[in-house]
């Protein structure tokens, strides 16, 4: 595949963004203007990777052409075939990078963030890993300068979460968290557990890029708020006035709960962001869904298990299941550091999309 048209099309697109950004009226919609920003400082990478691409393309060129003229045990000959090899493997590399560049980009990868954690199978030991999970995305995010704000929360009684929700805001929040909705499994020994036993248990992870009014339309006759007395934790104010919200949808049958801030105001606007972002989600589901068919009619590609993802802490082990990638560093990953499973996931992500642009 000759790479070097796409490349030349990144170049003239870049200068095309370049000049809208230079016009006196760009930041006039400032939303269009950080889509501008954020395709400019896409497509800057895309080229200068695609220079280097084609600088190895003729060095490579040059080396083979030298291979030709000299002895094949001449020291240049040899010199030739090493950096023959060295080259071949940084042209694969660089070729994956700028087909990479070939898949449109989600418009939702730049979006902050609504995480919700929820304890599944394993009682009062799912709320605690719970918990742990709310943890290492906390330490994830403070590692990559993203801010968390809790949404809600229900604790349980061994001082796990029965249920959070929080949102994440950054840059590329969504891109990289949304690899991580799915089922997590644990297998450790509780504090609870007397003898010694190893128990599994779960906890579920929704990741949901967070919904602009203009994404889902959420009509007034469509749904029903109501307000209650926060209960738990939460200071004198919260619990003795009725600042809690909830607003259930009534098409979809979506219920959203809010309680963390003091005021019913506050609670009402959180409410609607989550109820709008879930609305989201189950749309790009939907599309998702159709894409999935399509392509598993095309390439027998079969369903992903529920189960993503195993956290096994008697071998200081964590396995993604999705791309059969096994760490045994178990102990820094459920300290925040995701990026050794989320980086292949991406790209295990990408390489699917361009196999469907193939097709």
């Amino acid at each position: 595949m000759d790479l070097r048209p796409h490349i030349e099309k990144f170049a003239r697109r870049l200068a095309e963004v370049e000049a809208a950004l230079s016009a006196p009226d760009a930041f006039a919609n400032a939303q269009r203007a950080q889509e501008l920003a954020r395709e400019h400082a896409r497509l800057k990478e895309l080229v200068a990777t695609g220079a280097a691409y084609k600088k190895i393309l003729t060095d490579l060129a040059d080396n083979r052409a030298l291979l030709k003229t000299e002895a094949a045990e001449s020291e240049l000959a040899v010199l030739a075939k090493e950096e023959i090899a060295r080259l071949e493997v940084e042209e694969k590399k660089l070729a994956l990078q700028v087909q990479f560049g070939l898949v449109p980009p989600d418009p939702t990868d730049s979006r902050n963030t609504i995480v919700e954690i929820r304890a599944g199978a394993g009682g009062g030991e799912s709320a605690l890993f719970a918990a742990d999970l709310y943890r290492m995305y906390c330490r994830y995010a403070e590692a990559r300068r993203w801010k968390v704000e809790t949404l809600d929360s229900s604790p349980s009684d061994l001082g796990g979460f029965k249920e959070i929700i929080f949102q994440v805001n950054g840059t590329d929040v969504f891109k990289r968290m949304k690899y991580e909705s799915g089922v997590h499994r644990v297998q450790r020994v509780p504090a609870t557990e007397a003898q010694g036993r190893i128990h599994t248990s779960t906890a579920t992870v929704a990741v949901l890029p967070e919904a602009q009014e203009v994404d889902v339309e959420i009509r007034p006759d469509d749904i029903e708020i109501s307000v209650c007395r926060a209960s738990g934790k939460g200071g004198q104010g919260v619990n003795t006035t009725d600042s809690a919200v909830r607003i259930f949808h009534k098409p979809s049958g979506l219920e959203v709960r809010c309680a963390d801030e003091r005021s019913q105001q506050k609670n009402k606007a959180t409410a609607m962001t989550v109820l709008r972002s879930r609305l989201l989600e189950a749309k790009i589901a939907e599309e998702n869904a159709k894409y999935a068919a399509h392509r598993k009619q095309q390439v027998g590609t079969g369903e992903r298990n529920e189960k993503i993802r195993t956290y096994n802490f008697p071998q200081n082990r964590v396995t993604d299941h999705r791309i059969e990638v096994t760490l045994y560093n178990l102990a820094n990953f459920i300290n925040g550091d995701l990026d050794e499973l989320i980086d292949p996931l991406m790209n295990h992500d990408l390489v699917e999309k361009l196999a469907a642009l193939a097709l």
